[in-house]
């Protein structure tokens, strides 16, 4: 049988997962209100 608390002690996350937190945490990302917050803004600019 699986022990489980045994396995959960000797996980270690992946470096490539921590270095994909970071790289996606860093960007900025605008999502559809963002872009549609600015083509209104330039829509009443002009």
């Amino acid at each position: 049988m699986i022990n489980f608390e045994e396995e959960l002690m000797k996980f270690h996350p992946s470096l490539e997962v921590e270095d994909a937190e970071d790289a996606i945490g860093s960007q900025d990302l605008s999502d559809m209100v963002d872009v549609l917050v600015g083509m209104i803004k330039e829509m009443k600019e002009e």
